[in-house]
């Protein structure tokens, strides 16, 4: 590996982790910062939700600008905007600057990760995008793990501020790193080609209002489902009609990338609703503390680090087309056990099973979505990647805490949501790519090793 797809490499790891960091900081200075700032419970809630609608809306249009003009000087902006805003909520007077800056930070994270994929697309061949995407996802687990640690050491020594301090210096160094390189020689659309601005801000709405109904379930009022509902039909129409559709055609309707789109949004929704309901009942029904609910969660990313190293190993011996069901079987697996189980060994496994499946799945998924996508929509495919990563988490906990109050003594939501990804495993895998034989310079195709 050369010097530049090295650094492009660990530019896009830092930028993953820098966000997946704050997600989870946020979570444990949540209490902290209500008694603080003496917030409700409400506004506390649109720290979350208003980053989350930002970043959602605005991620497919994030990767066609880096498409029209350079993942590089996007993540740069979208690192040192994001770090800018950190910073800011470390120093906000009262909760309304500390929601309009996590929507400051949500318009951010939409320049920034679609960038971290669409660098590696265009640094790595196809064939090699399986281990850099496994590092990117490796690297996302030990910050989900890392972010509680150290938010509450934080949080606790020196108040809820110093955990939006975290990622200030790396994403000031990586952004500013990405300003002082040169900019990339690829090929990149004709500047004469529209950027499609209709069709992004009718996405951009959809999507937002999506994710808004998602976060105020079971009562999410009429208006947001409306305004949902009439900018999907104009955005139908306008794709069908204009000569540049927001949406590449040739990507949504591959078999391959739309199947593994829906699978991600079925995986993360099972494990973001499976840790919803568990952590719950650990702490409320066990009454474990919540440093004793966090040690018993350790195998899930640690499961999952190792999971997204093997998993380019399986899908380059297997295909993708026998590694996402299982890895999907094995997900279910985990919710299943952890929907009926609460002795620490059974906890334990049952989180080591969902980590292992999840990271299989995500690692594999998105290097379809990422390897079917021409370089020229690279940014678009990431864009797309991340925003099923971002409707799938508020998909699960939204029907978690629909059938947790609905249920009663019925199916765990957490059974139901493990079914609904298997279901989605078994259904890609007839959409994705089998066995590749390997290829390179000067050389025929041949078999992967593990069939000579």
């Amino acid at each position: 590996m050369n010097r530049r797809p090295a650094l492009t490499l660990v530019s896009s790891v830092a930028g993953a982790s820098v966000v997946a960091l704050d997600g989870t900081v946020l979570t444990v200075a949540q209490p902290a910062l209500q008694r603080d700032l003496g917030a409700s419970f409400e506004q506390v809630q649109w720290t979350s939700t208003a980053y989350l609608v930002a970043v959602a809306g605005l991620l497919v249009l994030g990767g066609r600008l880096g498409d029209r003009h350079g993942h590089r000087p996007l993540f740069a902006a979208g690192m040192l905007g994001f770090g800018a805003a950190s910073a800011g909520i470390a120093l906000a007077p009262g909760i309304g600057w500390v929601i309009a800056l996590r929507a400051l930070q949500g318009v951010c994270g939409a320049l920034l990760q679609p960038a971290t994929l669409g660098m590696l697309r265009t640094a790595f061949p196809p064939e090699r995008l399986g281990r850099p995407i496994a590092v990117r996802t490796a690297a996302i687990a030990l910050s989900a793990a890392a972010g509680p640690v150290a938010g509450g050491a934080l949080v606790t020594a020196l108040g809820w501020r110093a955990v939006f301090l975290l990622g200030v210096g790396p994403a000031l160094l990586f952004g500013l790193l990405a300003l002082a390189l040169p900019r990339d020689r690829r090929p990149r659309p004709a500047p004469a080609v529209p950027l499609g601005l209709p069709g992004a801000l009718l996405l951009a709405v959809v999507l937002g209002c999506a994710v808004d109904i998602l976060v105020t379930l079971p009562g999410p009022g009429w208006t947001a489902p409306v305004v949902a509902a009439v900018a999907g039909t104009a955005l139908v129409g306008h794709e069908r009609r204009t000569a540049v559709p927001m949406l590449p055609p040739g990507l949504l309707g591959s078999p391959a990338v739309a199947s593994a789109l829906l699978l991600l949004v079925a995986a993360s929704a099972a494990l973001s609703g499976t840790l919803f309901v568990t952590t719950y009942v650990l702490q409320d029904t066990l009454g474990l503390a919540p440093l004793d609910s966090a040690l018993r969660a350790l195998p899930l990313p640690a499961l999952m680090i190792l999971a997204a190293s093997l998993s380019p190993v399986l899908s380059r011996r297997l295909g993708e087309r026998r590694t996402v069901p299982a890895a999907a079987a094995v997900l279910a697996t985990g919710a299943l056990v952890l929907a009926r189980e609460t002795g620490a060994f059974a906890v334990c496994a049952g989180f080591a099973l969902l980590g292992a499946g999840f990271g299989t799945v995500m690692v594999a998924a998105t290097q379809v979505v990422v390897r079917e996508a021409a370089a020229s929509a690279a940014g678009v495919a990431g864009g797309l990647q991340q925003t099923a990563m971002n409707v799938g988490p508020a998909l699960g906990v939204a029907v978690a805490v629909t059938l947790r109050g609905s249920a009663g003594d019925g199916v765990p939501p957490s059974a139901v949501l493990g079914a609904v990804a298997l279901l989605a495993g078994a259904a890609a895998g007839r959409a994705l790519p089998g066995r590749r034989p390997v290829t390179g310079p000067g050389r025929r195709e041949r078999a992967p090793a593990s069939a000579r």
